[in-house]
C-alpha cells in the first residue's frame, strides 16, 4: 500500500491522505485521474521527471557555470536536492507534529513535485540572464523565472505537443511563490517590475489555485500576497533556502572563492562575529579541516529539523489544510541562513570574476534576442533577406500569433528554454565567423 498505515481507503481501491480533498486534487482541465494505480501527486511529479525541460536543467548554471568541473552544481542537483531536502521536511512534520497524524499529513510527493519544478523556467546564464530576459521583454509584459514556470507547466512543458500537463490545483499552488501580476507591481512602483511576479495572461491561473476567491484587501500587491503560500509552497521555500545557503556554499569552498581569509575579511567588514560558538566559527573550522560537505550535511539536518507548523486562519483556511497552516522555522536557524546567503552573495556572486561571466552571458542572449526580435518579433527582413533562424516547427507557431507581444513571448520561450551549452553553440553559430560545421547544425 506504500505508506504502512498511513493512509485511509476511499472508493474504487484507491487511497487517499485525508488531508486532501477534491478542491486539492482537481485538475486545470477537470479530467480525472481514478483510473491511474497512483495518487494525483504522484502523476504530478511523474510528469514533471519525464519532460525535456527538466533534463535540461543539467546544462543551466546554478551558481557556477555548468560543465566547468563535473563537481559544481546545476540546476538539475540543486533541484534534486531541494526535493530531497523538501521530503524530510514532509517526514520530519509528520513525526513531530501534532497537527498532522498517519492518516492526514503533508504529503511528501507532492512537495518533491514541487520542488523538483521549482527552477523549470529558469532561462540559460543563471539569475544574470532571467534579468537580461526581463530587460528584454519589458514592452510585453516582463519575464520572471517563477513565472514562467508556471508558463511551462500550464501551456508549454510538452514541447511537441505545445501544451502543459494540466497540474493538480494543489501542485499549481505549490510553485506560486509569487501571487501579483507585472501590471500591478508596475502600477504600484510606477516602473516595470524587476522580479517576482506572474504574466498577466496567467491571472486565470491565480483565480483557479484561489479556487476563484478575491484576495483580501489587506493582501496587496506585492510582499503582503506574496507571502500567502500553501504550505506545500511554504516547504519548498524553506529547502531551497536550505540548498543555498549550505550546499551553494560549499561549492564556493571548493571552488576557492570562499578561503578562511575571506570570510574573515567579510566578517570584520560586515560586523558579523567569527567568535566561539557562532555560524561563521563553525564554518571556518570546516574549511580549515577541510570538511565542508560534512558541515553541510549536519547543518541540513539541523535546518529540517527547525521547521515546526502553526496554525492559522484566513480566507482560504476552511476550504483546504494547505492554507491551514503555517511554517515556522526556528528564529536562530533563519538568522543562521540568512548570514550565510549574505555571505555566498557579497563574496562569491558579487565577485568580478563571477560579474565577468554573467556579462557574457547577458552579451549572448541579449545578441540572439536583437536578431530574433528583428526577424520573428517584427517580420523584418535581416540584409534583405528572410533568413529561416529556428526550427520549422518554432517558426510556424510564431507566425500564427496574432500579436506582436504574442510573438515575442514565443520567442522568450525559446531563449529560456536553452541550455547553456546551446545558447553558446547558437551564439557562436550566428556571429563567430570561424565556427559551425555540418555535425554542429543539429544544436
Amino acid at each position: 500500500m506504500g505508506f504502512s498505515g498511513g493512509l485511509r481507503e476511499v472508493t474504487n481501491g484507491r487511497v487517499r491522505n485525508s488531508f486532501y480533498s477534491a478542491f486539492d486534487t482537481e485538475r486545470w482541465s477537470g479530467r480525472e485521474t481514478a483510473g491511474d494505480f497512483r495518487t494525483p501527486f504522484q502523476i504530478d511529479r511523474d510528469r514533471v521527471l519525464h519532460t525535456p525541460a527538466f533534463r535540461r536543467l543539467q546544462n543551466k548554471t546554478q551558481v557556477f557555470w555548468s560543465g566547468e568541473y563535473d563537481f559544481y552544481r546545476t540546476r538539475l542537483t540543486h533541484s534534486l536536492e531541494v526535493a530531497q531536502i523538501g521530503r524530510s521536511i514532509c517526514h520530519w512534520l509528520r513525526e513531530s507534529s501534532a497537527a498532522l497524524t498517519p492518516e492526514s499529513f503533508i504529503d511528501p510527493e507532492l512537495v518533491e513535485a514541487v520542488c523538483l519544478s521549482h527552477d523549470l523556467g529558469h532561462p540559460p546564464f543563471g539569475h544574470a540572464g532571467e534579468r537580461s530576459l526581463n530587460h528584454f521583454l519589458e514592452p510585453y509584459g516582463g519575464f520572471e523565472g517563477n513565472a514562467q514556470t508556471l508558463r511551462m507547466l500550464t501551456e508549454r512543458i510538452f514541447s511537441q505537443k505545445r501544451q502543459g500537463m494540466d497540474p493538480s490545483r494543489a501542485f499549481l499552488d505549490g510553485i506560486l511563490k509569487y501571487k501579483s501580476l507585472w501590471s500591478e507591481l508596475k502600477s504600484v512602483k510606477g516602473k516595470a517590475p524587476g522580479n517576482h511576479f506572474i504574466y498577466d495572461a496567467q491571472a486565470k491561473y491565480l483565480d483557479w489555485a484561489m479556487g476563484g476567491r478575491d484576495f483580501p484587501v489587506e493582501l496587496t500587491p506585492g510582499k503582503a500576497r506574496d507571502g500567502f503560500k500553501s504550505i506545500e509552497c511554504q516547504v519548498m521555500d524553506w529547502a531551497d533556502d536550505t540548498a543555498y545557503s549550505l550546499n551553494d556554499l560549499a561549492d564556493s569552498v571548493r571552488a576557492g572563492f570562499l578561503s578562511t581569509e575571506k570570510i574573515e575579511g567579510w566578517a570584520e567588514r560586515e560586523g558579523v562575529s567569527s567568535g566561539e560558538g557562532t555560524p561563521l566559527a563553525a564554518l571556518l573550522r570546516a574549511v580549515r579541516g577541510g570538511r565542508i560537505d560534512a558541515f553541510a550535511g549536519k547543518r541540513i539536518g539541523d535546518y529540517i529539523k527547525s521547521a515546526t507548523l502553526e496554525e492559522d486562519v484566513n480566507f482560504l483556511s476552511g476550504e483546504s489544510n494547505r492554507y491551514r497552516y503555517r511554517l515556522v522555522v526556528d528564529p536562530e536557524v533563519r538568522a543562521e541562513s540568512e548570514v550565510f546567503k549574505k555571505l555566498a552573495f557579497e563574496v562569491v556572486f558579487l565577485s568580478p570574476q563571477l560579474k565577468q561571466l554573467e556579462h557574457k552571458g547577458s552579451m549572448m542572449l541579449r545578441r540572439l534576442w536583437e536578431v530574433l526580435h528583428t526577424r520573428y518579433v517584427k517580420d523584418e527582413a535581416i540584409d534583405g533577406q528572410r533568413f529561416q533562424l529556428l526550427q520549422a516547427t518554432d517558426v510556424g507557431e510564431i507566425e500564427e500569433a496574432r500579436t506582436e507581444a504574442g510573438r515575442a513571448r514565443l520567442v522568450c520561450d525559446f531563449l529560456a528554454g536553452m541550455t547553456d551549452g546551446f545558447a553558446a553553440r547558437m551564439y557562436q553559430r550566428l556571429f563567430e565567423p570561424g565556427y559551425g560545421s555540418i555535425g554542429d547544425l543539429v544544436g
